[in-house]
């Protein structure tokens, strides 16, 4: 007897997620746990093994659609095999009306167009964009099984509407070539724009001596590499950050209508780059209670594991505070946005060396070429002051100015 193969809950609050690249096309042999399928929800791309052995009867969500969990992706079974149509997808994925034929590729596209029609089942996800765009939803089409309305349709549709009101720009009159929206791009779209409208984002920039830092890494990079540990200077800024927040707890928070909730969870998310793809944050958990070479452990894990798509949905949850490291590139200071709902986002800078007016005790001063760096610290005015950002951002300056000491 065929086999369905369901959309997973694959974490905590992911009710939906997009079918990324189908790895064993339909017809072909699979044997059980083979690797069947990439999804993604919450920019995490993730595996999906095979749930039998046999052959890939029917594909039913093709690679860039949505899925909500419990919708039947597919069917595996043996050569030939008849297996149910799907007359009536519920949104627990509960089949109604099942009778052995040959299954058919749901309609699409034809059953989502022409205006005024009745949407049907939508996702909290959905309903909640377009409540806070005002789109009615009768004028949306969906691409989801039975012409059901994924996240990726709504953002299309609002995408297309700021084109339409602006003006837009036609590729064929500019000679222009059209690069298609992947899914982590139009996430990053969504929040940066949602973060700007919530928080009210304000910046403020201090500079870093970083000689006792660059100088601890220097003696210490051999002893962690035999441990199998990369020391980059993440560690450092994560380590500095979690004395900041221990020390400045409002700094560790969220705004809610209720009030300002303070977490007692010190929880730093790393922006990792993926390259022309995007960006994902996964996040140290309890940073305050590590070493800075349980630190560099994580780091150089969870960074690998985001890179080759190895991540698991829960691990870009939980952040109370992200650190970005915009100095790769050659950046000196830069304005981050906020990664809601947290207070603020640190960004740090290419550290290099610079001439630095220095004095001693007697009051005299030189100029001495230090290694520098400078750190932008952009918080929401709604919870911190000017002064209380500065005094955080003081207590990173100095856990890192003053290391090992």
């Amino acid at each position: 007897m065929a086999t369905r193969v369901l959309v997973p809950r694959l974490g905590e609050g992911v009710d939906e997620l997009t079918v990324v690249k189908w790895l064993i096309s339909e017809g072909s042999p699979v044997n059980e746990l083979d690797p069947l399928l990439e999804v993604e929800t919450d920019k995490v791309v993730t595996e999906i093994p095979s749930p039998a052995s046999g052959v890939v009867l029917k594909i039913l969500v093709p690679e860039n659609t949505t899925a909500r969990v419990g919708d039947v992706m597919a069917w595996i079974g043996q050569a030939e095999e008849k297996i149910p149509v799907i007359n009536e997808p519920t949104p627990g994925g509960e089949l109604k009306g099942e009778h052995q034929l040959q299954v058919d590729l749901p309609k699409i596209k034809e059953a989502s167009t022409g205006v005024g029609r009745d949407p049907g089942f939508l996702s909290p996800v959905v309903r909640k964009i377009a409540s806070e765009n005002k789109v009615d939803l009768a004028s949306v089409s969906g691409t989801g099984l039975n012409g059901r309305i994924t996240k990726q349709d709504i953002l299309s549709f609002l995408e297309n509407r700021v084109m339409n009101r602006d003006g837009g720009m036609d590729s064929s009159r500019t000679g222009g070539t059209v690069h298609p929206l992947t899914t982590i791009r139009r996430q990053i779209a969504e929040r940066m724009l949602q973060s700007r409208d919530a928080s009210a984002h304000v910046l403020t920039v201090m500079e870093v001596d970083m000689s006792r830092v660059v100088a601890h890494r220097l003696s210490n990079k051999a002893s962690f590499a035999a441990e199998g540990i990369n020391l980059t200077y993440t560690p450092y800024f994560i380590a500095a950050i979690a004395s900041g927040l221990k020390a400045f707890p409002l700094v560790n928070s969220s705004w809610t209508e209720e009030g300002i909730l303070v977490h007692p969870e010190i929880n730093v998310g790393m922006a990792t780059s993926l390259g022309e793809e995007g960006l994902i944050v996964p996040v140290l958990r309890r940073a305050d209670e590590l070493s800075l070479l349980g630190i560099a452990r994580a780091v150089n894990n969870l960074a690998e594991r985001a890179r080759t798509k190895k991540l698991h949905p829960e691990e870009v949850k939980g952040g109370t505070f992200t650190l970005t490291n915009h100095g790769v590139s050659g950046s000196l200071f830069a304005m981050p946005i906020i990664n809601q709902p947290q207070v603020g986002i640190l960004g740090v800078g290419v550290i290099q060396k610079r001439p630095v007016v220095v004095g001693d005790l007697s009051g005299k001063d030189a100029v001495a070429i230090l290694p520098m760096v400078y750190l932008s610290f952009v918080f929401d005015h709604r919870i911190l002051d000017g002064a209380s950002a500065d005094d955080f951002l003081a207590k990173v300056k100095e856990t890192l100015e003053r290391w090992n000491e």
